[in-house]
């Protein structure tokens, strides 16, 4: 299962990100495939948020349609946005894996979570190695703790530390 996603992810092409950025990589988009698969028809996440495509909220109606391709679109799009919101919030030096885990965990939940998340902060101050219980911490949804998203916060603190995230 793990191998379809990095197939997936595989075929979106990160070089159309902005060259000035830190770029996402195939690993990065891979686990946020793999987390937010892929819905074709818009539906309501589980706080009640229409959703389509990679987990695409903005300007989703009840009933709307699109095609695999447009999936793929829309992603690629809020990634280069993604990839800034953490670039710009980020004060110290991140490797690859790190910066992969951050923009999924933004992704997921949003720029204004990171901004005022105690994990920047910490992040910030250089203590790379409170970061995975950081990022870990965030695993509710309308204030209950969901299995999804605890498995979600699992695979992006093991891909902050550079260790293999597939198998969660």
């Amino acid at each position: 299962m793990f191998r379809i996603f990095r197939n997936l992810a595989n075929s979106i092409n990160i070089n159309t990100l902005s060259p000035k950025l830190m770029q996402i990589s195939k690993e990065g988009i891979c686990l946020i495939k793999k987390f937010e698969g892929c819905e074709l028809e818009a539906y309501q996440d589980a706080v009640g948020v229409w959703t389509i495509g990679y987990g695409h909220t903005k300007n989703v109606q009840e009933g709307q349609k699109i095609s695999e391709e447009e999936a793929e679109s829309m992603l690629t799009h809020e990634l280069m946005e993604y990839c800034k919101y953490v670039e710009d919030a980020v004060e110290v030096p991140l490797h690859q894996n790190q910066f992969d885990a951050l923009v999924s965990w933004t992704y997921n939940l949003g720029p204004s979570n990171l901004n005022k998340s105690t994990m920047l902060k910490v992040l910030n101050r250089g203590h790379y190695e409170e970061v995975p219980a950081q990022i870990c911490r965030w695993n509710k949804a309308g204030g209950k703790v969901l299995e999804g998203l605890t498995r979600r916060r699992n695979a992006e603190s093991l891909l902050f530390e550079g260790k293999e995230w597939g198998k969660i």
